[in-house]
């Protein structure tokens, strides 16, 4: 397995467009590393062990994937947001041979994390440059219909911006699923989720089959983190549950069904015209 060359510096950094500074740091809470933001963890890899998903929300993300087709078998996956391209790299771990598509729209980014933290040799993980929107768009055709997870977790810094929340956003990115493809969107919300709540309407108007997965007190709406979105245009198997939940992290909770139809009671679909970016979390969340 290839070993991070951090040792050439003691935080590896680069500027990105908006000005921002992001740096692959030692992890501060078990092994490999973190790319780090303005101050927020974007992204934790473990070189030696890519199957270790160590954010929470990360690893209810690995946990539907890996109930997606048959254990092992290769994914065509699209990646909206490249962060440490953690995700690609647990799939190639567990399922070789899938073909992944990452949209990033900061190069030197992709430069910084290739180079600190090399991908796997071989990894059929194609880097595309450029506003994740715009780049659902340019992808190549044979795609349209074709691919079996995408995953939409795009920050810029410590927010989702705008125009990746809207049902049109949706609407767009669900042209590239399969028949049972998988959408995963990573959405960070705090007290009251009003965010959180508007953002699953959006997804279930685009693509009726959603579950829930968060933290307990986080679906509560008792404390800021991430919830994962999980939606298909057909039926999630019910044999996924007991697995999710059985994976965690606990305490977990999975919801579903009625539990989504109160979730989203009362809130109206995201559109261009009315988007705002994901809620700022306060600074003091992420403090060592």
């Amino acid at each position: 397995m290839a070993r991070a060359r951090v040792i050439e510096s003691e935080h590896p950094q680069t500027r990105l467009s908006d000005g921002t500074i992001a740096r692959i740091v030692p992890s501060g809470f078990t092994t490999g590393f973190e790319l780090d933001v303005d101050g927020t963890p974007q992204s934790h890899v473990d070189l030696d062990d890519p199957t270790h998903l160590h954010f929470e929300y990360v690893a209810r993300m690995g946990a539907v994937i890996d109930q997606l087709r048959l254990p092992g078998q290769p994914l065509t996956a699209v990646h909206l947001g490249a962060g440490a391209l953690t995700i690609p790299r647990y799939i190639e771990a567990t399922r070789p041979g899938s073909r992944q598509q990452v949209i990033e729209l900061e190069q030197a980014l992709v430069d910084l994390v290739k180079a600190q933290l090399p991908l796997p040799r071989g990894a059929a993980i194609r880097t595309r440059i450029g506003d994740a929107r715009a780049g659902v768009g340019r992808l190549p055709d044979a795609l349209t219909g074709a691919v079996d997870l995408l995953v939409s977790d795009v920050y810029s810094g410590s927010q989702t911006p705008a125009h990746l929340t809207s049902i049109e956003f949706y609407r767009a990115a669900a042209d590239l699923l399969a028949p049972e493809g998988v959408l995963l969107v990573n959405v960070a919300d705090g007290a009251g989720l009003a965010f959180a709540r508007r953002q699953v309407a959006t997804v279930q108007a685009v693509l009726s089959h959603v579950v829930v997965l968060a933290e307990v007190q986080v679906l509560k709406g008792r404390r800021f983190g991430n919830l994962v979105v999980a939606a298909s245009a057909t039926a999630l198997p019910t044999q996924w549950l007991p697995r999710l939940m059985a994976a965690g992290p606990h305490p977990a909770k999975v919801a579903q069904g009625a539990e989504v139809r109160e979730f989203t009671r009362g809130a109206l679909p995201v559109t261009d015209a009315d988007a705002t970016p994901s809620p700022k979390p306060a600074a003091s969340l992420f403090e060592r």
